[in-house]
């Protein structure tokens, strides 16, 4: 198995001038400009004594310049640790620290939490610049990026070779409960999705893919960026997310392909007005990942753009891929697809025995996107992983035809009053409902029921909030138990990096003042 970043040096040698990248302003790199400038980055890297193993902690944005240390990092052998770029010191600090890192590489625009971080763990801080990543083989000095003295660096003429079985890159998990864990994504991992994407999508050199999504992060570093490498074709970034810039993209590039979070589609919607089709007319195909697609979304967009939206489901620690819709094959409502190719998809109960398809449990995979395990940690390791099956934690069941629904996230599960109550069904209908442009569901402590069923909703503008009118509608299409009986308005919901919403940071003081409908039993 070769190194993840082998393809950049692979289609440098074959089409050196075929567009890798392109960035903001009109930045555009070939795939020789990009394998230079991750060269430099290796070559610095080798010359300031990072080998191979060690980990390297990298905060960018979506830039063609985190593709260059990113791969600069894998191609030498170390290991990429990349993290949100809006993180405080602290929470980087607690990263560097847990992953024993040898060096921290930050973007020049992002807030001094890096270097402050960086000076906290007691190691080096080198600051990323668009005019340093941009230097050529030819210009090779370590000057301003690696030391203070200027060194004279040799290029890398090709990546390091790599077992299936090393680290290429950790992500930390989000930390719902505890301390973030690193996910270790092997260099077999990387490419394992890369192929696997490359299949199901029919992708090749001449397609044209964007996104603002952020490449630190699973979604946009292992199923859009080490795809789009492996198979020779551009990449548009954005590092930030704005519907109006992502809607410029995919007409000036002529996209054919595109990947987000449900909450970008909702925003792509809104914002594309009275726009003209015919400029949409290229995006052939629509990725969705990082959270549940309500059904009324998905049929709007598809109809307002003519292009498919293929939902897939996947983890940090499955290298963002586990299962997917796949074009051309019919969709049964509410599901994420089948599993990928190499992989299995099973539905268990709490004692780990297999449950019959239609039947709600736990969702385990097996394949070879599953992680390595969590760095440093045997234990925690050892609790989801068994038998190469990992434990996701989320509550799905298989349906006849093989596809997997996924119902909630275990921790998510709402028990009112000895009844239990999915969020995500309940979400479903609320997007149904012609003034709703957000709905995050989520359990409430109440002294009778146990949990009450709370709603926090952002209505579209010059929509009246009227709780009592929405609960009302609600009761028409869910079971009484199941209605939010507390609903606060908001003018939008907390979100994460890649624009998923964040339940545990709503806060729940803004249901104290909401009433219960104490009819709805």
């Amino acid at each position: 198995m070769s190194n993840a970043a082998q393809p950049v040096w692979d289609h440098a040698e074959s089409a050196p001038q075929r567009t890798a990248l392109h960035g903001t302003a009109g930045q555009s790199w070939s795939y020789a400009a990009l394998r230079d400038h991750a060269s430099t980055v290796a070559a610095r890297l080798r010359a300031a004594g990072i080998g191979a193993g060690e980990r390297v902690l990298l905060i960018a944005p979506s830039v063609p310049e985190f593709v260059a240390a990113y791969y600069g990092v894998l191609s030498i052998g170390a290991i990429a640790v990349t993290a949100n770029t809006m993180a405080p010191a602290p929470e980087l600090e607690y990263i560097g620290t847990d992953a024993g890192i040898s060096l921290v590489i930050g973007w020049h625009a992002v807030s001094p939490a890096p270097a402050v971080a960086a000076a906290a763990v007691g190691v080096p801080y080198w600051e990323l610049q668009r005019e340093l990543a941009g230097l050529t083989a030819e210009d090779l000095t370590a000057e301003g990026l690696a030391t203070d003295e200027v060194t004279a660096v040799a290029p890398v003429p090709a990546p390091a070779d790599a077992d299936t079985d090393d680290t290429a890159a950790i992500l930390y998990t989000s930390g719902t409960t505890g301390r973030p864990k690193g996910a270790m994504l092997t260099h077999g991992n990387l490419h394992a999705c890369a192929s696997i994407y490359q299949r199901i999508h029919r992708l090749g050199p001449d397609d044209r893919a964007g996104i603002a999504l952020p490449l630190f992060h699973v979604y946009g570093q292992a199923c859009i960026l080490a795809t789009t490498m492996r198979v020779g074709a551009s990449l548009s970034l954005l590092p930030r997310f704005d519907p109006h810039e992502m809607l410029a993209v995919i007409r000036d590039r002529r996209l054919t392909t595109t990947a987000g979070v449900p909450t970008m589609w909702n925003a792509l919607l809104h914002a594309a007005g009275d726009a003209d089709p015919a400029d949409f007319a290229s995006l052939r195909l629509a990725s969705s990942g990082g959270a549940s697609l309500p059904g009324e979304i998905k049929r709007a967009f598809e109809e307002r753009f003519g292009c498919t939206i293929l939902e897939g489901y996947g983890l940090t620690e499955t290298t963002g891929s586990a299962t997917v819709q796949v074009a051309g094959r019919p969709v049964a409502v509410g599901s994420v697809g089948a599993p990928i190719p190499d992989c299995e998809i099973a539905v268990r109960s709490l004692d780990g025995a297999e449950l019959a398809p239609g039947e709600i449990g736990e969702v385990h995979v097996r394949g070879p996107v599953v992680m390595k395990g969590y760095w440093g940690r045997p234990e925690a390791t050892a609790e989801v992983l068994h038998d190469g099956w990992l434990a996701t934690g989320d509550l799905g069941r298989i349906d006849d035809a093989g596809e997997l629904h996924i119902v909630d996230r275990k921790k998510e599960l709402v028990i009112r009053g000895g009844y239990n109550v999915y969020p995500r069904e309940v979400e479903e209908v609320l997007y149904e409902h012609p003034d709703v442009v957000e709905a995050a569901v989520i359990g409430v402590p109440d002294a009778h029921y146990g949990e009450e069923v709370a709603a926090a909703i952002a209505l579209r503008p010059g929509a009246s909030p009227d709780a009592a009118a929405l609960r009302a509608w609600a009761k028409e299409r869910l079971s009484a138990y199941k209605v939010p009986h507390l609903v606060a308005f908001v003018d939008t919901l907390p979100k994460g990096a890649t624009g998923k919403i964040l339940k545990r940071a709503i806060d729940r003081s803004l249901f104290e003042s909401s009433t219960t409908d104490s009819t709805a039993g």
